[in-house]
Order: structure tokens, then C-alpha cells, then sequence
């Protein structure tokens, strides 16, 4: 019973860190997104750079934190998850250098041609980790091709399926409206009023979207099994709807940050309701209910739970608290001042 409840505690950290990074990680995501799309000058791109400087490799720390706690907490999980999506996973690390070389060279050399070059690698730095995520997730929810002895049967391209790529296209929507949001929040000008337009387009796409994935959720995944039998969970995709509808009422009374923080309510309700609904499950097998990687028996001993849980209570809010003071000291408008050297941060 003692180590059914370690179990479930890392479960709902698992979800938590997922959540974390993808509401901290998909506005600087977003903004590499519209970088080449809403930037007209160089000042513009200067100050998209600043916007998200002082912020992407913290937010990146989360990642790294949902990686480690599914390799100590549920190593069997972790073992598939490597082994069967080695390729994919590879493309999402390969990009998110890719991204973080391209922040801190485009500086380095005052040569326009220089400054296109990493321009376009931090936009493909931020487009490709955002369609992964979400065709891996969107993959997760429907199931993966896992055998009795917990092999991977596909291959990359079997995750390509219509399912997958939607969910891939919701997040590269998803957080792009999200950097738009927070840019706009950071940013002054007819930058601003550039981004707000944009945003207000892209939540029409964002919104269909979502409508589109969860009614094809209803339809080709159990997602929907749990909230049937436990109504309170109900207030997941009520938190993710009432975001949604929050945005445009926020962007069109020019409240930027309030327009910010729907957004991030939306991604946040938006995961909760994908792994509450997962639950027990981690990596449903689509050969056999019954080969799915659960909490249960893909995690680690009882005593490695409870030093990890010890290890958590202390750790996760001096990185919450760090997060904290990182966003209170540099979430303000950009200057001018600040445009005029090339460095992202």
C-alpha cells in the first residue's frame, strides 16, 4: 500500500514537471516560431531575442527535470521511451542545441548574412521541438505498439499517423500564441500591435484545433475512460477551455500579461487532462491493454521513491523559488537602451 502511494505521488510530479515545462518553455518556443514572421528589422529581432534571453535555458531546466524524474522514478518507461523513440527524441535534442548556439552566436559577428544564418536555425530550433513534443504525446494518448516484454514494434514513421500530427500542429499553435502573448507582454510599440493581431489570428487556428483534437480523443483514445468514472476531473479541460476563451477577451482590452497567463492556464489545463487520463498508464500498448508500462510495474523500488521524495521536498522549491526571482527581476518592458547591443541577453 506504502509503495502504491509513492507511486502515485511520482505520477502526479511527472505530469507536474511536464506541465511546468511546457506553460515556462512554450512562450520562448513560440516566440523562435514567429521570430521570421511578425520581425520586419533588426531592432525587432533584437528585441524578440531580449524577450525571451533571460529565461530559455532556465526553462529548460524543467525538461531536463521531467527526463530525470521519469529515468529514477519509472525506469522501465524511460527504457522504452529511449529505445522506441530514440529518433525522435534525438531530433528534439539535436534542435533545442541547435536553438540555444543560435541565441548566443548570432551576436558574435556584426554581418547581416551571419545574423539570417542563426536566425533561421533558432526558428527551426523552435518549430521542430514543439511538432515533437506533440506528435509524442499525441502518440502516448493513442498508444504506443508495445509487446508483452515491453519492446517498441514501430518505427518512426509509424508515429507520423493523423492523430500525432494533429496534436503536433495544436502545440506548434499552441505555443505561439503563448510567445505572442508574452512578447506582446514584453515588447513595446508597432511590434506589439503587430503581435496582438497575429495572436487574435492564430487563436481562431488554436481554437479549432483543440475542439478537433479532443472530440478525435473521444473517438481514438481512452483518455476520456477516467473522467467517467471520476467527474471531479472534469475541472482539467474546463481549466484548459476557460484559458482558451480568457486570450482574445485579455488581448482585445490590451491586458497583455492577463492574455499571457490564460494562455498558460489553457497549456497547463491542457496537459493535466492528458495525464490524468493516462492514469495508471504511462505508455499505453495499442497491441494489448495489458502491456501498457503503467506506475505500477515500471517503477522503482519502494526505497529509491522515498529517497527521490525526500530529494523533491527539499530541491523542487529552491528551483521554484530561483524561477521565482528570475521572472520577478527580468519580466519587464525592454528598452531601448538594451536594443542597441546584439548579445540575446
Amino acid at each position: 500500500m506504502e509503495h502504491n502511494v509513492f507511486q502515485i505521488i511520482w505520477f502526479v510530479l511527472w505530469g507536474v514537471l511536464w506541465a511546468v515545462y511546457f506553460v515556462l518553455d512554450g512562450f520562448d518556443l513560440g516566440a523562435g516560431i514567429l521570430l521570421p514572421c511578425v520581425a520586419k528589422n533588426e531592432t525587432e529581432r533584437r528585441a524578440i531575442y531580449q524577450a525571451v534571453g533571460p529565461f530559455w535555458d532556465g526553462n529548460e531546466v524543467w525538461l531536463i527535470t521531467a527526463g530525470g524524474a521519469t529515468f529514477a522514478a519509472f525506469p522501465k518507461t524511460y527504457a522504452v521511451m529511449f529505445s522506441g523513440l530514440y529518433t525522435a527524441l534525438y531530433l528534439l535534442l539535436f534542435a533545442l542545441i541547435i536553438r540555444g548556439v543560435a541565441i548566443e552566436f548570432r551576436g558574435k559577428v556584426e554581418s547581416p548574412g551571419w545574423r539570417r544564418f542563426w536566425d533561421f536555425l533558432f526558428w527551426i530550433g523552435s518549430l521542430i521541438p514543439a511538432l515533437i513534443l506533440g506528435v509524442a504525446f499525441a502518440n502516448i494518448f493513442k498508444g504506443l505498439p508495445i509487446d508483452e516484454k515491453g519492446l517498441f514494434r514501430g518505427s518512426f514513421l509509424s508515429l507520423l499517423n493523423p492523430y500525432a500530427l494533429l496534436g503536433g500542429v495544436l502545440f506548434i499553435l499552441a505555443f505561439s500564441v503563448h510567445g505572442a502573448t508574452w512578447l506582446a507582454y514584453r515588447i513595446n510599440g508597432e511590434l506589439r500591435e503587430r503581435l496582438a493581431r497575429d495572436a487574435k489570428i492564430l487563436w481562431i487556428f488554436e481554437a479549432v484545433v483543440v475542439v478537433a483534437f479532443l472530440l478525435f480523443s473521444l473517438k481514438l483514445t481512452p483518455l476520456w475512460n477516467n473522467y467517467l468514472k471520476a467527474p471531479i476531473l472534469f475541472v482539467f479541460p474546463l481549466l484548459a477551455v476557460v484559458g482558451l476563451l480568457l486570450i482574445p477577451y485579455f488581448l482585445n482590452r490590451e491586458r497583455w500579461l492577463a492574455a499571457f497567463l490564460s494562455s498558460g492556464a489553457l497549456i497547463l489545463g491542457f496537459t493535466a487532462w492528458g495525464v490524468a487520463g493516462l492514469f495508471p498508464n504511462l505508455f499505453p500498448s495499442s497491441l494489448n491493454p495489458e502491456w501498457s508500462l503503467t506506475i505500477f510495474n515500471s517503477s522503482s523500488s519502494p526505497l529509491t521513491l522515498k529517497i527521490m521524495t525526500v530529494v523533491a521536498v527539499i530541491f523542487v522549491p529552491i528551483v521554484l523559488a530561483y524561477t521565482f526571482w528570475t521572472y520577478r527581476t527580468f519580466s519587464y518592458r525592454i528598452t531601448k537602451e538594451e536594443l542597441s547591443y546584439a548579445e540575446g541577453y
